[in-house]
């Protein structure tokens, strides 16, 4: 395997400099001006007022720690809703919220982050190196490459929310979008008693709820039936217009070339690019060492966190990491769950 990812574009936020016209929205190209104007109502004159509507409502959530309101990171929850300031102002709170109340989430949440860096090495989940025919990154995920033993379903998900806030970060991705792309080949039955109910519950409400990004479809291919069952379960769970967006293709790759191309992709999804290279997605942002979106970094330079609270919330009151190995227990090898990290109240 020998593709590479082109390199993402650095995060580095800066305090000291007014933030111009240009950062924020009005000097990207005239076509992706144009598809902005035409599929998110984004008129540059209006940008103002939006904006300034989405701010004012902060005050009526005095309960959540708005650690971030610069206006290029607004603009992200105003393009994610079509400029509805007051849906954009629901998903900018939900946004923070879910962090305050899932903290341990967020905790070290960085690619040298040792379940992390396994998981992004391991490409899950992987960023293929170019956009499909309408400008979306295209996120995979070769499932069969989960080694429960090393790390667990909650280090995946920690890897999938850092990636999605470093694509997020450019504009053109903000505008275009994302689609995903889920390889089940060779997932066996015994991987997926390890998909925990409660953590893809989680997963959902952080992905759909939670996150300004517009995913405009997820692309299951050469799934098994214990996978569609499990999809099944967790469907009610889905707003109708996410669960339209989820396709699953089984073994017939010719439906998926009918919505995403195969020039964009690669070979082992029936694409002309060469194989995907697990590792090149987990090179990015392990090259990149400054980058992370943990409270503590989320701050701009100038400003200090609050001080700490009393845990109020279940996810503050266990470890880290809830899937521990058993060295004292040599006849059992692997990882296990603990069930109660995400269960008590």
């Amino acid at each position: 395997m020998c593709a590479c990812a082109k390199k993402a574009r650095t995060h580095t936020p800066t305090i000291l400099a007014p933030v111009t016209m240009a950062e924020y929205g009005w000097g990207i190209a005239e076509p992706l001006a144009a598809r902005a104007r035409a599929e998110l109502n984004e008129i540059p004159e209006n940008m103002p007022a939006a904006l300034a509507a989405v701010r004012s409502q902060m005050a009526s959530r005095p309960d959540i720690e708005f650690l971030r309101s610069d206006d290029a990171f607004l603009l992200r929850f105003l393009r994610a809703r079509k400029f509805n300031s007051e849906e954009a102002f629901r998903l900018f709170a939900r946004y923070f919220e879910y962090r305050q109340t899932n903290k341990n989430l967020f905790k070290k949440f960085q690619a040298s982050e040792p379940g992390i860096k396994d998981a992004l090495l391991d490409g899950l989940p992987g960023v293929l190196p170019g956009t499909d025919h309408r400008g979306r990154r295209i996120i995979v995920l070769y499932s069969a490459n989960w080694d429960n033993t090393r790390y667990g379903l909650a280090a995946i998900y920690r890897a999938i929310l850092l990636t999605l806030e470093k694509l997020i970060d450019d504009e053109s991705t903000q505008i275009n979008g994302f689609l995903v792309i889920v390889d089940w080949s060779e997932f066996t039955f015994k991987q997926s008693s390890w998909l925990n109910p409660r953590i893809l519950k989680l997963m959902i409400e952080g992905l759909q709820d939670c996150f300004p990004a517009r995913f405009t479809a997820i692309h299951f291919v050469n799934q098994p039936w214990y996978i569609e069952a499990i999809f099944k379960m967790l469907r009610p769970f889905l707003k109708e217009k996410n669960r339209n967006k989820i396709i699953m293709h089984g073994i017939n790759l010719t439906t998926l070339h009918q919505q995403v191309r195969k020039e964009a992709l690669p070979a082992e999804l029936g694409g002309t690019q060469a194989p995907y290279n697990n590792k090149s997605w987990a090179q990015t942002l392990l090259g990149d060492e400054t980058f992370s979106f943990g409270d503590q970094h989320i701050y701009w330079p100038s400003r200090t966190p609050p001080p700490h609270k009393p845990p109020t919330s279940r996810s503050e009151t266990f470890p880290m990491d809830q899937f521990s190995h058993r060295d004292n227990d040599q006849t059992q090898k692997g990882t296990y769950l603990d069930e109660e990290f995400f269960l008590i109240d």
